[in-house]
């Protein structure tokens, strides 16, 4: 009880500074469990502006693409045991929050053949989630994305507010508050 005190009036002091980060506050109080890896950023991060492909590769994307809305990127690899554990939670989150407002939009950085994406993707039961990808690592590289999976949140203005290292629970009830905390300024979908 203290501690949701705490976070309370620490919410309220921050809101009364600066309304734009009073949800980034108050979804930043709520972690706990997996989501106590997720740092959050005292001031919102530009993000890499290097193209990556849809699956076929006929069409760049940038991050830009998604300004307007929030958005929770992740970066995998085939090879990548965690992604492995981590990717049904992702479409889990999406399958609940997905829609105007939010998106999990993930991005196989790296070597990453598009019949083992398939593969991968269909192993693991995951049919809702965009097979993009970062072939050359362009992007991962501008992001600072050391290791994997990486998973970054982005406001909608396109910047970075939040990283998680590793993999985690994002279909837990802890994430889901923390993002519907985020989202809900602008209208949860």
């Amino acid at each position: 009880m203290k501690q949701v005190l705490i976070a309370l009036l620490y919410t309220a002091g921050v809101w009364l500074a600066n309304p734009a980060l009073a949800d980034v506050s108050a979804a930043a109080a709520l972690r706990d469990g997996d989501m106590k890896k997720l740092n959050f950023h005292s001031e919102p991060k530009d993000v890499g502006s290097a193209a990556f492909t849809d699956f076929e590769g006929t069409s760049e994307l940038t991050l830009s693409d998604y300004e307007g809305k929030w958005v929770l990127v992740n970066f995998w690899a085939t090879w990548c045991a965690p992604c492995r554990k981590e990717m049904p939670h992702l479409a889990e989150l999406q399958d609940e929050l997905g829609g105007d407002d939010f998106e999990v939009v993930t991005i196989a950085t790296g070597r990453n053949p598009p019949a083992g994406m398939k593969k991968f993707f269909s192993e693991i039961g995951v049919d809702n989630l965009p097979m993009h990808r970062d072939p050359k690592s362009a992007l991962a590289r501008e992001m600072g994305v050391l290791g994997l999976p990486i998973t970054v949140i982005l406001n909608p203005e396109g910047q970075e507010i939040a990283r998680l290292q590793g993999d985690a629970d994002w279909a837990s009830d802890n994430a889901k508050a923390i993002l519907t905390t985020l989202i809900g300024t602008d209208g949860a979908s």
